[in-house]
């Protein structure tokens, strides 16, 4: 990517209003993600024809007039999204230029089972090759996401030693890692689980080099303003919440109680959206949702 590219990129995730859209449901998830869009297992048949139908849904949210730079400031894909078109150019070109959205890649290959009250990622033996197609690409970051069941203080160190060790790799390939230790909001002690997460981020963030700065994508915590120090951290760009199973309406009111963090929400933010709409009821519903997750990230 051009480092001109690259700067405005930046520029525009740290300085600019805005959230970050997760549009990066993969495999296991994109059943799910279909069906809220109105769309049936029947109504396809093979993976080849399920990642064309999301690709389409994803085509028709991108291609909106009520998805662009001025509220949305980045978007996360999938490797097969990555791998595809949009209006005749790459998926993450596309978004950059005609869109000014700044692109980010899911790089992630899933969840081993859990341990000590946590789900590590499973290894990504292709990572460098992946990293090298996003550089190509001109993707600006990626995203890796953990799971946090237990208030376990072995299973979240291990989560955020493997989440740091994996964000360095991403760093050498020239890529700004978005840290996704998500906290499960049915933790049973959610609270507890934060504080252990929260000192465990610190004590790596505060071990990385000047230069080397991430982003991290947090469960909208139990206390207000609780993750106020590591948006605060010198290495740390912008801290995004993820919507975690809450809905849009209960999402966008708890982030709006935590100053300085913007949404990064997937399915609360294609909550409302169907297939069966027309063109202006989608771009009419979409432009709503898009409003009230851009308010909430400003307030």
């Amino acid at each position: 990517m051009a480092a001109e590219a690259k700067t405005e990129m930046l520029n525009k995730v740290l300085n600019q209003d805005g959230f970050i859209a997760a549009l990066d449901q993969s495999g296991g998830s994109t059943p799910k993600a279909l069906k809220l869009y109105g769309l049936s297992e029947s109504d396809w048949s093979g993976d080849e024809q399920m990642f064309d139908m999301v690709h389409q849904m994803r085509t028709r949210i991108v291609t909106s007039r009520a998805f662009a730079g001025n509220r949305v400031l980045g978007a996360i894909l999938f490797e097969n999204t990555l791998d595809r078109e949009i209006e005749g150019k790459p998926s993450s070109r596309y978004l950059w230029q005609e869109k000014q959205v700044v692109p980010f890649l899911k790089v992630d290959k899933g969840l081993l089972d859990e341990t000590d009250g946590v789900q590590l990622m499973k290894p990504m033996p292709g990572l460098d090759a992946l990293l090298s197609k996003a550089v190509a690409q001109g993707v600006f970051g990626t995203k890796m996401r953990s799971v946090i069941k237990q208030a376990n203080a072995a299973g979240i160190s291990a989560v955020v030693a493997q989440q740091f060790e994996v964000g360095k790799q991403i760093l050498a390939a020239g890529l700004t890692p978005i840290i996704e230790p998500e906290v499960d909001i049915h933790c049973p002690d959610k609270a507890e689980a934060e504080a252990l997460l929260k000192q465990a981020l610190l004590a790596e963030l505060d071990k990385l080099e000047a230069e080397q700065k991430v982003m991290l994508k947090l469960t909208l915590p139990n206390e207000d303003n609780f993750y106020r120090e590591c948006i605060e951290h010198p290495n740390v760009i912008r801290v995004v919440a993820l919507s975690g199973g809450y809905s849009r309406d209960d999402a966008n009111l708890k982030l709006s109680h935590n100053q300085g963090m913007i949404a990064s929400f997937s399915r609360a933010l294609t909550e409302g959206l169907s297939a069966k709409q027309s063109q202006e009821e989608f771009d009419s519903a979409l432009d709503k949702a898009i409003e009230s997750i851009y308010q909430a990230s400003k307030a």
